[in-house]
């Protein structure tokens, strides 16, 4: 297949660390480091699909007890109430706060699924290496990576509500057990994203 040259063919290798293209010295030497940065340096991340696979399952499981557990309570005149995260999509919907409601709905439910479908989508094609819309799959991997960084929202939106709420007489909320468990969802997927070798996509243009 006709296109520009590799890495591999040009004798450069990439460090994972600072991105500086190094000379390749790893046919010869075995092993090398980087100039810049002292890094290890790899023609492909090690076990990167294995550990790739093994985090987001992780932030699967984790997942569950994030929607199950209560994400904040709740307390108005007295009477208190523990919410989960749809649960407090709903209230806050139900008394006219549209924009908090719609960004937790995102940042909790529509962010985590799509980026669980994106890498369990990114990880059997190229584990199967496939060789069907790599282009596509690349753009994939680049929206994945660019998402991670907002998907704290969620995490901010409660302390920033719990925080106001605060200066107000009468009522209180409170952060439970449940954003803990939304916080490793996050964390895990995106560990996920970044040890997997997107360059694996492409791998399967030498079958």
């Amino acid at each position: 297949m006709n296109g520009p040259p590799r890495a591999r063919e040009l004798g450069i290798v990439g460090c994972h660390a600072c991105g500086l293209a190094c000379e390749d010295t790893l046919a010869e030497t075995g092993h090398a480091r980087c100039p810049r940065c002292g890094t290890m340096l790899h023609r492909r991340r090690r076990n990167s699909l294995a550990r790739a696979w093994a985090l987001l399952i992780a932030g699967i499981i984790f997942y569950i007890p994030a929607n199950v557990l209560p994400v904040m309570y709740t307390s108005l005149l007295g009477s208190g109430s523990d919410s989960t995260i749809m649960r407090g999509v709903i209230e806050f919907w139900k008394t006219g706060s549209y924009g908090i409601a719609l960004v937790i709905f995102i940042a909790s439910v529509a962010v985590p699924c799509t980026k669980f479908l994106v890498l369990g989508l990114l990880l059997t094609t190229v584990g199967r290496r496939s060789r069907w819309a790599m282009r596509e799959r690349a753009r994939l991997y680049r929206l994945v990576e660019l998402i991670g960084y907002w998907s704290m929202l969620d995490v901010l939106v409660v302390a920033v509500v719990a925080a106001l709420v605060k200066f107000q007489l009468l009522s209180d909320i409170e952060p439970r057990i449940g954003i803990l468990f939304f916080g490793m969802v996050v964390i895990l997927t995106m560990l996920s994203a970044m040890h997997f070798d997107p360059r694996l996509i492409w791998d399967s243009e030498e079958q």
